[in-house]
Formats: C-alpha cells, sequence, structure tokens
C-alpha cells in the first residue's frame, strides 16, 4: 500500500474515475464508500442517459469531456463496451439556432476536437427519423457518444480493486471526523474509517456530506425528465442498442438517443423541480433508486407533441416509461472541486455530469497527488471561487433553477444575469442611475456598461456599428466614452475590483515569497506582479501597494486569490489577511485632464515628481480621506482613488464637480475594455489562465529573477526555454466584423489558435483581438482568419501595444 490514506464518498462514475486515477498514480490506500449497492448505488450515474456531448463554450470543459470520450472508449466489462461513439448531432430548426450551430462549431474547432457543420439533407442522412421539411442544418461531432455510466463504474472499480482500493457497498455515511482543522476519517452506520484524506464524490447528496465537514456547497439537485418510447416500427429489428448519433434539438429543449428499436428522450422545457438533499430517499426507502423520482406526464406533453413532429416515426408508438431523474446544477454551471477553506484534508469533486466524470477524476487525482493539476485550467471549477453572498440559498437555489431554463438557450456572452438583482450597489450607484447607466453585473455588483447621459457625446463622432452579435448590450455610447476618456477626463466606477489587506510584521516576507516581482520596497510603491502555482502556471496577476510599513494593499481578481493567500499564511501569526472591498469603493480618474481635475482638490502635490506613475499616497480630496495610487488599466495619465463605503457619494459628487467643467464624464465597462485593448492590458481569467505562464502571456516584465524564492519560481526556469505558444495581437480593418472572444483562428484551412477578448479599438479605428497562437505564427504582420459563425473574418498580428508605445501619457 501506498500513498495516504484516503476515503472517497460516492461510488458513482467521479468516485469511480477518482478512485481509479488515484490508485494509477500509486495511491492505493483508498477506500470508496457508498450508501447503496454497487455497481448501481442509487445516485444520478444509475439513471444518466450518458449522452456526451464535447462542444461547451469553456475550453476546461470539452476538455474534461474530451477525456471523458477517450478513456471511456477504451473500458469495458467483460467484453462489453463502456462507450458507443455513435456520434453527436445538434440541429436547428430556426434561423437563430442555425447561427448559433456557426458559433458552437467556432467553439469545438478552437478546442482542438474534430466537427462538421451539415446540410439539411446530410443531418437527415445521419438520422433518418428526423423530419426533412424541419431541420434547416446540423453540427456533428463524430467522437460524441453514450456512456454506459454504470459499466463505467464498475471497469474503473474493478481496475482500482486490482491495485488494492477497497470498495464498500452499503455503507452509509454519519459524519465527517476532524481534530485540530484537519479531517481524520469518517463514521458511517458500520463503523469508523480513518483517513488523511476525505473527497466528497456524493453527487446530489454532496450539500448534506459537506455540511458535515462545516461546508456550504452551493448546489441544487434538480429533477429531469426522461422518457423511453416503446418499440418504432421504423426501428424495427434493430438490433445494437444505439446506431444513429444522439440527437439535441435545443430549439426545444430536447435531446434524443437510440435504445434498441426505441428511443430515450430528454426534456428541459419542463418547470424547475428542485429537491432539497436532505429530503432525498435512502436507498432502501426508493420505489425504484433515491435519484429517481415520479414520472409527472402533464410535464411532458409540450416534449411529446415536439418529439412526433421532428421524428414522425415516433407517431407510430408511445412513451412507455419515464422518470424525473435527479441531476446537481450550480449557479455558474460548473463543477466544484478542491480542498474546503476550512478543513484541511476534506476536498470535493461535486456538480459533475457523467460527461465529465473521467476528466475530472484525473484532474483531482493529479491535484491531490502533485499539489496541482496539469492536464486542465481549474480556475473556473474551483469551490472556492464563490463570493459569500453566492452561497446564501436563495441565491443558489434562484440561479440554480434559472440555469436549468437557461440550460439549452442562446446566451449572448454579455447576457444579463437573472434575480437576484441587484445585490450589491457601490456608494455611487444612486449617481449612476441618475446618469442612465447600463447594468451588466461583475461579482455580483452592478457595474455600467454605458451612460445613456453620454448619448450627446455621439454627435459629430465616427462609431461605427458593429454586426448585429456584438452590437447587443453595445450602444455607441461606449465608443464615445472611450474617445472622451483619451481626449478630457473620465471618471469609471471600479469598486467591483476585489480589495485585500496583508498586514503584520511578517507581511513583506510573505509577499514576497508569493510574488513574482519585488514588493517589499519603500511605503508608497506599487507593484504589478504575479501570483503563480508550483508549477510556474499564472494564478493571478495583482498591484501590491506597500501604505505602512507592515501594511500593504493588494489589488486582486478575486476569492481565489483570497483563498491563495490564506492557505499560505504562515502558521505563527505574524500575516493575516482580510477583504476590503465591501467597505471600500474606488474611483478610476482618468485622461490627460485627470491632473487638472484633482490638483485643485488637495494641498498634496499630484504632479509628476510629486506622485510618481505606480506610487501611491494619502491625501484629502476636499473632505474625503483618499488612498490614490498613480496607475491606470486604460493607459491614459490618471489615478484609482479608493475610500471607505461611507465616503463614497461624497468622493463622486467631489470629483464629477470638478470634472463636468473641464468636459469630463462618467464612462462604463464598455469604453474601459477598449481602452485596455488598445494597451494591451492582460485579463486573468480570459486571456491568460492557470495553463499559461509569463513567458507566453506577454508579461514576463512581471518577474523579476534577481528577487529571492516564490512560488513557482523552480518550474518557471524550465518552463522558459520553451515558448510554443504566444498571447498575441491581432487587429481587424472591418469595423462590422468586431468578434466576441472564443473564436477559432486559421492559418489557411489549419485552426491554429483561439480569441481570448476582443473589442473595437475607437483610438486607433481597427477592430482588436487578442488571441493564443503558435509562437511561430506570432509575427507581426502575419496574415490569419478569425472563425466568427459562419464567415472568416481577415486578421493581422501587429506589434503591442497599439496605443502609446513610449508610455508618455501614463507617465506624464
Amino acid at each position: 500500500m501506498a500513498g495516504p490514506r484516503v476515503v472517497i464518498i460516492g461510488a458513482g462514475v467521479v468516485g469511480a474515475a477518482l478512485a481509479d486515477e488515484l490508485s494509477a498514480r500509486g495511491w492505493t490506500e483508498v477506500t470508496v464508500v457508498d450508501q447503496g449497492p454497487l455497481p448501481a448505488t442509487g445516485g444520478s450515474s444509475s439513471h444518466a442517459p450518458g449522452l456526451v456531448f464535447q462542444t461547451n463554450s469553456s475550453k476546461t470543459m470539452t476538455e474534461l469531456a474530451r477525456y471523458t470520450v477517450e478513456k471511456f472508449s477504451s473500458l469495458d466489462v467483460d467484453g462489453e463496451p463502456c462507450f458507443l461513439q455513435v456520434g453527436g448531432l445538434e440541429v436547428a430548426t430556426t434561423p437563430e439556432r442555425l447561427t448559433e450551430l456557426h458559433r458552437r462549431h467556432g467553439w469545438i474547432t478552437a478546442w482542438g476536437v474534430e466537427a462538421r457543420l451539415l446540410t439539411p439533407a446530410e443531418c437527415v442522412a445521419q438520422h433518418p427519423l428526423l423530419d426533412p421539411d424541419r431541420v434547416l442544418g446540423g453540427l456533428l461531432v463524430p467522437t460524441d457518444g453514450i456512456a454506459k455510466a454504470v459499466l463505467a463504474v464498475e471497469a474503473q472499480l474493478r481496475r482500482a480493486g486490482a491495485r488494492g482500493v477497497r470498495c464498500l457497498a452499503r455503507h452509509e455515511v454519519l459524519d465527517i471526523l476532524r481534530e485540530d482543522g484537519r479531517v481524520t476519517g469518517v463514521r458511517t452506520d458500520r463503523g469508523e474509517i480513518p483517513a488523511d484524506v476525505v473527497v466528497c464524490c456524493a453527487g446530489i447528496w454532496g450539500p448534506r456530506i459537506a455540511r458535515m465537514a462545516g461546508m456550504n456547497l452551493p448546489l441544487t439537485p434538480l429533477a429531469h425528465q426522461l422518457a423511453w418510447t416503446g418499440p418504432i416500427p421504423a426501428l424495427a429489428g434493430q438490433k445494437e442498442e444505439a446506431v444513429r448519433p444522439i440527437l439535441r434539438h435545443q430549439d426545444a429543449d430536447l435531446y434524443y438517443r437510440d435504445r434498441f428499436d426505441g428511443l430515450g428522450i430528454g426534456f428541459y422545457g419542463h418547470r424547475p423541480m428542485p429537491v432539497a438533499a436532505d429530503d432525498i430517499l435512502p436507498f432502501d426507502d426508493a420505489a425504484t433508486m433515491p435519484s429517481v423520482l415520479k414520472f409527472t406526464e402533464d410535464d411532458f406533453t409540450d416534449a411529446w407533441t415536439e418529439t412526433t413532429s421532428l421524428l414522425p416515426a415516433t407517431q407510430d408508438a408511445a412513451i412507455e416509461e419515464g422518470v424525473n431523474g435527479l441531476f446537481s446544477f450550480t449557479t455558474d454551471n460548473f463543477p466544484l472541486l478542491g480542498e474546503s477553506p476550512d478543513l484541511k484534508g476534506f476536498w470535493v469533486a461535486e456538480a459533475v455530469w457523467v460527461t465529465h466524470s473521467a476528466g475530472v477524476g484525473r484532474a483531482v487525482a493529479e491535484w491531490l497527488v502533485d499539489g496541482h493539476c496539469s492536464s486542465f485550467d481549474l480556475h473556473e471549477c474551483d469551490v472556492n471561487r464563490f463570493e459569500p453572498h453566492q452561497l446564501a440559498p436563495e441565491y443558489v437555489l434562484t440561479r440554480d433553477c434559472r440555469n436549468f431554463v437557461e440550460v439549452y438557450d442562446i446566451l449572448h456572452p454579455l447576457q444579463p444575469s437573472g434575480d437576484p438583482r441587484p445585490i450589491r450597489t457601490s456608494p455611487f450607484h444612486p449617481r449612476q442611475q441618475a446618469h442612465g447607466a447600463y447594468f451588466l453585473e461583475a461579482n455580483g455588483w452592478e457595474r455600467p456598461h454605458w451612460y445613456e447621459a453620454n448619448a450627446r457625446l455621439v454627435e459629430g463622432r465616427d462609431i461605427p456599428t458593429p454586426n448585429d452579435w456584438a452590437a447587443r448590450h453595445w450602444s455607441p455610447i461606449v465608443g464615445a466614452e472611450a474617445q472622451i476618456t483619451r481626449e478630457t477626463v473620465a471618471m469609471y466606477d471600479m469598486t467591483a475590483l476585489k480589495r485585500l489587506e496583508v498586514t503584520g510584521p511578517g507581511a513583506a516576507a510573505f509577499l514576497e515569497r508569493l510574488c513574482t516581482g519585488k514588493v517589499a520596497k519603500s511605503v508608497g510603491s506599487v507593484t504589478y506582479t504575479l501570483l503563480l502555482g508550483h508549477d510556474g502556471g499564472i494564478r493571478s496577476d495583482i498591484t501590491v501597494a506597500r501604505l505602512a510599513p507592515d501594511r500593504f494593499q493588494v489589488g486582486a481578481n478575486g476569492n481565489l486569490d483570497l483563498d491563495w493567500f490564506r492557505r499560505h499564511l504562515p502558521a505563527d501569526g505574524t500575516v493575516q489577511v482580510r477583504d476590503l472591498t465591501p467597505g471600500t469603493c474606488c474611483v478610476g480618474l482618468w485622461g490627460p485632464l485627470a491632473r487638472e481635475v484633482l490638483q485643485p482638490l488637495t494641498d498634496d502635490d499630484f504632479s509628476n515628481d510629486g506622485l510618481k506613475y505606480f506610487r501611491a499616497g494619502h491625501t484629502y480630496l476636499g473632505s474625503v480621506p483618499v488612498t490614490a495610487m498613480r496607475l491606470s488599466y486604460v493607459g491614459e495619465l490618471g489615478w484609482e482613488l479608493y475610500t471607505t463605503a461611507d465616503q463614497g457619494l461624497k468622493l463622486w459628487d467631489t470629483l464629477w464637480r470638478a470634472a463636468e467643467p473641464l468636459g469630463g464624464a462618467v464612462a462604463g465597462r464598455g469604453a474601459f475594455n477598449s481602452l485596455r485593448l488598445e494597451k494591451g492590458y492582460r485579463s486573468f481569467g480570459t486571456d491568460m489562465t492557470y495553463e499559461h505562464d509569463p513567458y507566453e502571456a506577454g508579461v514576463a516584465f512581471a518577474v523579476k529573477p534577481d528577487k529571492g524564492d516564490f512560488i513557482g519560481r523552480a518550474a518557471l526556469e524550465r518552463r522558459r526555454a520553451d515558448v510554443r505558444r504566444r498571447l498575441t495581437c491581432l487587429t481587424i480593418d472591418n469595423p462590422r466584423s468586431v468578434v466576441m472572444g472564443k473564436e477559432p483562428v486559421y492559418d489557411g484551412p489549419r485552426a491554429v489558435g483561439h480569441v481570448t477578448s476582443a473589442a473595437y479599438g475607437y483610438t486607433i479605428g481597427k477592430g482588436i483581438a487578442y488571441a493564443w497562437l503558435p509562437a511561430e505564427l506570432a509575427v507581426p504582420g502575419t496574415a490569419l482568419d478569425i472563425g466568427y459563425f459562419d464567415r472568416r473574418v481577415p486578421a493581422v498580428v501587429a506589434e503591442e501595444p497599439l496605443f502609446d508605445p513610449a508610455m508618455s501619457r501614463l507617465r506624464g
């Protein structure tokens, strides 16, 4: 036996995958426990229809699915395959859906999975039951298929068992044991099992198990209808379980799969039917199994009507059986993976459907064994990503139900989130409403995208209208606000950006250990720096301002940064970290006239010599105490101005009274994004993530090799000499061809990369797209194409930054 003692709670398709992957890596002192029998334990895996569609707007989710396909294709149980690779076909019955299939084709192509768009006739050739008069086109992914989930559980547990893993059926977990902040085991109805690591893979029971460890898991089990037809005469004689592609009719919230001479029909078009994890029956009390509820025929009426229309041959059949099966939903549609922030050794791998199960098993196994995941970028999936309000029961239930309703909807990248809103408002909110702000949500904050009060600024300006898709949640006012920032001055609400305070006698040494740059500099210094993982990948980019010898303010990207800091705190109590965001606010005052706005409001010297670029200081603006940092994410002279929330409205009014007479304006996120791309500033989570290193991402200047050791340094040295891809700036001449992000980039017929961020540059008069490309193509002047729906958009690799390369405006 080798490795720490591990208990995996849940022997469904996720728990089985994790046991297999851990034992393959040499951790064999593993015990899998489940309250039900093996291999059909009664959870979601036991009734799941098994459709594996790899197409997803998230690169990570597609890669998790791709690994699941690859692994399941290699598994069998006594010669019976665990995966039927019949392909996956999505069909369009409306022009809007056909357009959406082109977008989805772009995603799957960008992520490196083979796919092709089909004509109506080709769709019918693939799935002859389709009514040719209903179908406008389709998207085929040949490697999709049907996962036989129960067989996959059995196959993976057999492999794990052959390596020494114990599998204990009929063991109900009653409690998580702990001592001194560490997990020590689990208590079951058949006794205690000691453990150094406990991983909750309990699926729909996950919230109940996590609560035993003091963890609030934002997951809701929701019932989803699955019905099976009787024999369909047109399919008479079909001896194989599945011969046609799995089929999605997303216009009607439907999917289909073969079952010999009948069909399985899944339906998401009914009302949300949430179930509390505590109300799910024990295995022996359930009529069929705990995850299967009684079929509500009335909810399925529309599904059957639409099925008989799309697949006319089903008119000669009938529904013979059906279930309302429970599946896990989360507030952002991503899994919940990682270690509890409060109980060391307690991990979760939850809200994972069969489609991504083997990939998640591998990811979590790598994370546990190596201390990081090398195969997948998991920043979207980390369970510690949530803000406190996102764990509120009302929020979780409302958003999870909404995600069920929208599961097959066509969603714009800027799609406004639904209720509950508003949740978080900055102190400036009343003034923003008065200016006619168009609000979108950011981490729960109501954040202006533009202001209708600035409509007058559009007159006389050349602001091109983008294509119809890019013009959604857009206004020409965005362009006017961007241009006015370059011409005079503008005020931006930056409150939504997370602010942390690091204090204590060990604060400087602590930050030096985590950061790639030198941050233990003079009081008043501000440093742009990176946080790296132990593998040298970028965990975040942050600013660190030293405001006192033992006090630093960190401009962070989200709750994962706070979690990272807390996990690395020294045990001696010499460092404290707290989240300042809720009690503070920030105005970005930027533009060539920013100093003329600011200097008359204070007795302190805000000249170029008085407060240099990337320096911070305390001052009073009128009667408002402010921390002023001279930095800018839009490439203009200016300051980030911080104060406490109770003084925020006063700060806004003070600045506005000074800026308005100079021709200043308030400006929103739309202008901000355009300006930052003109300047080439990266956005973590969009342009660069855990899978990228500083040399690839173009932020190597933030790494100071002459400083002491820092997390990730050794790995970074190894990666430095092998840069094979680069984050690259592309420009687009056609102003109607603004792209949105996640589109494939082509070199001739070959897909070679994908777009990260994109916007129109209202200063330079070109479209801008940043993209990951092979290093040999990241050469200025290289002509490429971006796949945008059914078009190819010509683009050219450009030198960056596109605006003010000499940095004269920032430093003036």
